[in-house]
């Protein structure tokens, strides 16, 4: 069985490059044995980005690699040479992207040509010995290690972008009224479900363009899934104006214009957010003399509801260039419900003005923030001066202090870091901090003895 070209959602799992190591180096040459740490930064891991390309109209390359993993940073060197960075992985998705979590939250709504979004961000390098020295640590026997790349498991949904949708039953004669009213070239048949997946084209009405959407049809029960179900109605979301597109010349019991407008409505009704879009109704075939007939008997009472109505045929391009007009004076007024501008859902951390918070759990007390979570995942614990190091670190933040008010006492164990992912200690509150300590041997620490 022959796989589908088009493919308008997938499911990734993303996986950016780790940050390289830090460097513990010091330089050495001729009568100048102990010159100085010179451990240089580990690089960049590489991030995963997507950028709108509009010569990109499927998902299917992605759906053929749903694991997605970018380079990892280089180690530092010494010399202070830094490492290389991890190379992004870019890739290319269609216009009209949507990226949501695995809990359904939108990330990122990409629309417009060139937009980018970091969908997982590279871990940053680890400093070199070089990067910590200090009047206290000259010559510095440990560096810190590179940070993870983010991981992320997600969707991505494509939702077409046009000016106009044709809406419709199967074998309405939407394939043909695009074809007749552009240069798309959709498969043509009289069979249900001629079109699986949309098709756009770009109409001329004068100084006019815009695009218009041949998506597959409509039928009843479509926004419960039925049929083609939600794969037709998210490519309608972001029109401007619905047209009807109704077969006239239907032979089919219990259907006529009339009930087929209900069924289409009652479908945009269930699935949502289509109320304020306005209608443009598009009699088709009325080549045929009985199916002119039922255009001119049922026309009033469309029009009763405030729809223009255009009797046409698609086959002979009898009235499309009314409708042409029509639908661009319609659009003028209606600006497309998501525009061409990119759009990228922010969702900013909450103000901490500690940066970490610090509670009584089950298994003692439990350190949570951003830069305690950051510098233990950069801490190398086979090093004493490296957790030395942390130690600092966590006094001038305001930990101790935090934790001794909290009725911490020596021995008590301090969990720092998210469940899955933790570091347990036993807390020693006599540890002094600082940089006016005396200095430990390099590689030690007098404090973890």
């Amino acid at each position: 069985m022959a796989t589908p070209t088009f493919i308008d959602r997938v499911h990734l799992y993303a996986q950016a490059g780790n940050g390289g190591n830090g460097c513990t180096s010091v330089h050495r040459e001729k009568f100048k044995p102990l010159g100085g740490p010179d451990g240089g930064n580990g690089g960049q891991g590489g991030s995963i980005i997507l950028v709108v390309d509009p010569s990109t109209s499927t998902l299917l390359d992605l759906q053929r690699r749903p694991h997605l993993n970018a380079p990892k940073g280089e180690p530092g060197k010494g010399g202070n040479r830094a490492g290389a960075d991890g190379e992004d992985l870019v890739l290319s998705v269609p216009d009209g992207t949507v990226v949501v979590d695995r809990h359904g939250e939108e990330l990122a709504d990409l629309t417009g040509a060139g937009t980018t979004f970091v969908l997982a961000a590279g871990g940053r390098g680890g400093l070199g010995n070089a990067a910590l020295a200090s009047k206290r640590r000259k010559a510095p026997g440990f560096a810190l290690l590179g940070e993870e790349g983010e991981f992320l498991e997600l969707d991505l949904e494509l939702k077409t972008v046009a000016d106009a949708a044709l809406v419709g039953f199967p074998s309405a004669g939407k394939s043909s009224l695009i074809a007749a009213l552009s240069a798309a070239k959709p498969k043509i048949a009289d069979y249900p479900f001629t079109t699986l997946v949309p098709h756009l084209g770009v109409v001329d009405a004068d100084d006019t363009k815009f695009t218009i959407a041949d998506v597959p049809g409509l039928i009843p029960g479509a926004s419960q899934g039925k049929g083609l179900g939600l794969e037709f109605l998210r490519h309608i979301e972001r029109c401007s104006v619905i047209v009807h597109v109704v077969d006239c010349a239907n032979e089919e019991p219990g259907r006529d214009p009339i009930a087929d407008l209900a069924a289409m409505e009652t479908e945009l009704a269930e699935y949502g957010g289509f109320a304020d879009r306005p209608r443009i109704v598009a009699l088709n075939k009325v080549d045929v003399p009985e199916a002119a007939d039922i255009a001119e008997m049922v026309r009033p009472e469309i029009e009763a509801r405030g729809w223009p109505v255009f009797e046409i045929s698609a086959a002979t391009h009898e009235g499309l260039r009314p409708l042409k007009f029509a639908l661009a004076q319609v659009i003028a007024a209606a600006p497309r419900a998501i525009s061409g501008a990119p759009r990228v859902v922010l969702r900013p951390k909450p103000v901490d003005q500690s940066e970490f918070t610090v509670k009584l759990g089950p298994d003692g007390y439990v350190v949570t923030g951003s830069r305690p979570e950051r510098w233990v995942a950069q801490t190398d614990f086979g090093n004493d001066e490296a957790v030395g190091y942390l130690a600092d670190r966590l006094a001038r933040l305001g930990v101790e202090e935090e934790l001794l008010k909290l009725g911490a006492t020596a021995g008590c164990t301090v969990i720092i870091g998210p469940k899955d992912n933790a570091v347990a200690f036993d807390w020693e509150p006599t540890i002094p901090a600082g940089e006016d300590k005396e200095a430990s041997p390099r590689g030690t620490d007098r404090r973890m003895g």
